[in-house]
């Protein structure tokens, strides 16, 4: 929420700087995230008066211009704006001015005509993106008089981050009442900007039916008809440089009326031609099969449970969210009817997500507007539109439904909670006076006060809220620092719990980089990889394809890394720390249990080595399976019992088969490691296939601490042996079953060599091993060692139907 400091001083005396006022506001729950100036630095712009507009003897699309500073003879100007023009008063740069961009003004020659300055578009003195011609000023500016002070440049513009409880904030009234209430001041209504009084209001009879036929959905429902209006009318400067600064680009006078209100009251308005509108408007949800085109050209289907503002031909607007395209007004229009209704924030939250759209109006439904103010916003905009663009008003016609309108219950706050919550007993007086700077009426009771919330306060519902509210009005700072009464202490990491530094340092050591990706995702994109996992769907998503939670990591990392691919990067190597969330029961549709896990996850795809001048480019390979594992076992190396994991063949929809392995530890499952699904590859529109791991931090890479072994005294003896197994039989099972035949006389166990080829069968392999054998009290025979070697050749051929290899 952008709101220009000069615009709140309109409301309310404020005591302080801007700085200071953003301070006081962050510590009041209103968070300043920026403070900038209304407009970039420069110097040497004037108003200036364009006296006649000739047309350039070399070039078509140029005027000659003279141009009056209100003192000494006109100056000469090329200007190529199509809207120069004699009369027009204008921004005059002139020579030796300092444009943004560190652009300065000389006297230059255009086509063999002297210039001796520059006609200045908005964009040009970036108060805006874009622009079509030079800056057009009232007729009444001063010509010859500084720009930014004209036009008040200096002024600042404070961005606040609003919380979602506190819609209240979400315009100038409702930040000018936190200062009021901060700085003990009061509201005043402000005077026309312009200085003139107000026409009368209503000096027609007209008005235009309205039913409601969803009351629960919209209880209230403000019209009014304004007949007469000239939409080709110049929005006065203060009104489009206050939108402007507030972040609205100014459109027409009909349309800047609108979210002028919206910005000052916080009350969203809607105007309609009226000549456009067919039978009566009636309030009613949508039906099935129903579609509208809205004001930015999109076609939506709406469903049952979307509220509809409708005449007599259909749909003419989604109620909170956007006007439709076949009612909207245009330079043309001359009668207007006003819409100002409350929307129950229930029949808004999350329709305009289901099209990817989030509107001014949508973000503060959503989070509610005052139900009393829908008056007030009509008669403030009749106000400013007669004022701007002429015309007449009718009455203003209301339709409401009491039953349905939200009702502010009493909240009982006790001083006994509020002092134990806070920690401090405040003066009875000094709490009463905060609750009532905030508009809330405040009766004494014997524990305390029994409170009424003002309607635009949502938030109050609890003793908690008023207790918040007391504390960040009397101030944080007013609070004591005090000892706790037991001493602080924390607790000892568990023995088996991997230091999360140590793990991430060992991904990055070996060329990951941490990634950090939104806890919910796409659900397309997550019920593609993972057909069998329902993932938990969110009520309010903030976005349509941000709608469920993760059941696996693997959806943000793919996108990241799609991200990183589209920007030229031909190595990636990702990894994320973070939860996954699997629904026990039926927990995807609000029941039931969810499961959270802590997950350690990456993603390695493009060249397996960095480029450099040693290797060729045609020897860069793809990363593969192996390289990634070996990427797994560097981490499962600091558990201190890697002899407990295996990498097991198995199947998982997104993984390519024959190329995905579960890992598991003792036999239980902890991890998935394997090469994206070649289809998945295609569609996702990869270069190179990515591998995928993902393990769960607490079983995977729970740490056994080493405890103390005895060192053997005497000599290691090492017997070489190659058997022939095959092709199906995985390396581990090769090495369970050496294990367990030799027993506690083997120390290690080394695989120094695969073979296929001449020599042995097809479908078979030889793999060579190198057993190193020792004994912890005794030096080994050669006996011993043969009686041993037998015993696993043995076994071998019985378990496995090995063969020895010559």
């Amino acid at each position: 929420m952008r709101i220009p400091y000069s615009w709140l001083m309109d409301w309310v005396c404020v005591p302080w700087s801007a700085q200071e006022l953003g301070s006081r506001l962050t510590m009041a729950g209103l968070e300043l995230e920026a403070l900038e100036p209304a407009a970039p630095a420069f110097s040497g712009v004037v108003v200036g008066e364009i006296l006649s507009a000739e047309k350039h003897p070399q070039a078509d699309k140029l005027r000659v211009c003279r141009v009056s500073t209100g003192q000494g003879e006109p100056l000469q100007i090329v200007c190529g704006a199509p809207n120069a023009r004699a009369g027009l008063k204008s921004a005059l740069a002139i020579v030796g001015a300092k444009l943004p961009d560190n652009l300065t003004i000389k006297a230059a020659k255009l086509r063999g005509v002297e210039s001796a300055g520059m006609l200045c578009s908005a964009k040009e003195l970036g108060l805006s993106e874009a622009s079509a011609g030079i800056v057009e000023l009232p007729s009444d500016a001063p010509a010859g008089r500084d720009l930014r002070e004209y036009l008040a440049l200096d002024d600042l513009v404070l961005e606040l981050n609003v919380t979602p409880n506190r819609g209240d904030a979400m315009s100038v009234i409702g930040v000018a009442r936190e200062v009021a209430a901060l700085s003990g001041g009061k509201l005043t209504e402000p005077a026309m900007p312009s200085g003139r009084p107000p026409r009368p209001a209503a000096s027609l009879a007209d008005t235009f039916g309205v039913h409601l036929d969803a009351p629960a959905g919209c209880p209230k429902f403000v019209g009014r008809v304004v007949r007469g209006v000239d939409n080709k009318a110049a929005t006065p400067v203060w009104m489009r440089e206050r939108l402007r600064r507030a972040g609205v680009r100014s459109i027409s006078p009909v349309v800047d009326v609108t979210n002028y209100v919206m910005l000052e009251l916080g009350q969203p308005m809607h105007g309609y031609d009226l000549a456009k509108l067919h039978g009566e408007i009636r309030v009613r949800y949508g039906r099935a099969g129903e579609s509208i085109t809205l004001l930015d050209g999109k076609s939506v289907e709406v469903q049952p449970d979307v509220l509809l503002i409708t005449d007599g031909a259909g749909p003419v607007g989604i109620a909170g969210i956007m006007g439709g395209q076949r009612t909207a007004v245009s330079a043309e229009t001359t009668d207007v009817f006003f819409e100002s209704a409350y929307f129950s924030p229930d029949a808004i939250i999350g329709r305009a997500l289901r099209w990817g759209l989030t509107t001014d109006a949508s973000q503060r439904f959503e989070r509610g507007v005052d139900p009393s103010q829908q008056e007030r916003g009509v008669e403030r905009a009749t106000e400013l539109l007669l004022l701007i663009a002429g015309g007449n008003a009718g009455p203003a016609v209301v339709r409401r439904s009491d039953d349905h309108l939200p009702a502010r219950p009493a909240v009982t706050l006790r001083r006994k909670q509020l002092a134990r919550l806070l920690g401090v007993d405040f003066d009875a007086e000094r709490v009463r006076c905060s609750l009532v700077s905030l508009g809330m009426h405040v009766e004494a009771t014997e524990e305390g006060w029994r409170v009424v919330p003002p309607p635009h306060r949502f938030d109050i519902a609890i003793e908690a809220d008023l207790i918040e509210e007391a504390a960040r009005i009397i101030g944080y700072q007013a609070i004591p620092e005090a000892d706790a009464n037991v001493p602080q202490r924390f607790g000892n990491l568990p023995s088996s719990r991997p230091l999360e530094r140590e793990l991430l340092q060992t991904l990055a050591q070996r060329g990951y980089h941490e990634a950090i990706t939104y806890a919910f995702v796409d659900l397309q994109l997550q019920a593609r990889l993972f057909p069998d996992l329902a993932g938990i769907a969110l009520a309010n998503p903030i976005a349509s394809d941000l709608s469920v939670m993760r059941v696996s990591l693997w959806p943000g990392l793919l996108k990241a890394a799609l991200e990183n691919q589209r920007r030229q990067q031909d190595r990636i190597r990702l990894f994320e720390h973070g939860a996954r969330f699997l629904a026990v029961g039926a927990a995807t549709d609000g029941l039931g249990t969810t499961r959270e896990i802590d997950t350690l996850a990456g993603i390695a795809c493009g060249h397996r080595l960095p480029e450099q001048w040693g290797l060729p480019r045609e020897m860069r390979e793809p990363v593969d399976f192996f390289d990634v594992k070996g990427d797994i076992e560097a981490l499962l190396a600091a558990t201190g019992a890697r002899a407990q994991f295996t990498f097991e063949p198995h199947a998982l929809a997104c993984l390519h088969p024959g190329r995905a392995a579960r890992l598991q530890r003792d036999g239980q499952p902890v991890g998935w490691l394997g090469e994206l699904h070649p289809s998945l590859v295609k569609a996702l529109d990869f270069t190179y296939a990515p591998v995928v791991f993902e393990l769960d931090i607490e079983p995977a890479l729970a740490v056994e601490r080493p405890a103390y072994r005895e060192v053997s005294r005497f000599p290691q003896v090492r017997r070489d042996l190659a058997v022939v197994v095959d092709e199906s039989i995985a390396l581990s099972s090769l090495i369970e079953r050496v294990t367990f035949t030799a027993s506690s006389l083997l120390r290690d166990l080394r695989v120094f060599d695969v073979y296929r080829g001449p020599g042995v069968e097809a479908g078979r392999k030889s793999v060579a091993l190198g057993l190193i054998l020792q004994d912890i009290s005794r030096t080994l025979t050669e006996d011993d060692v043969a009686g041993l070697m037998t015993a696993v050749v043995a076994d071998l051929r019985v378990s496995l139907n090995a063969k020895i290899r010559e």
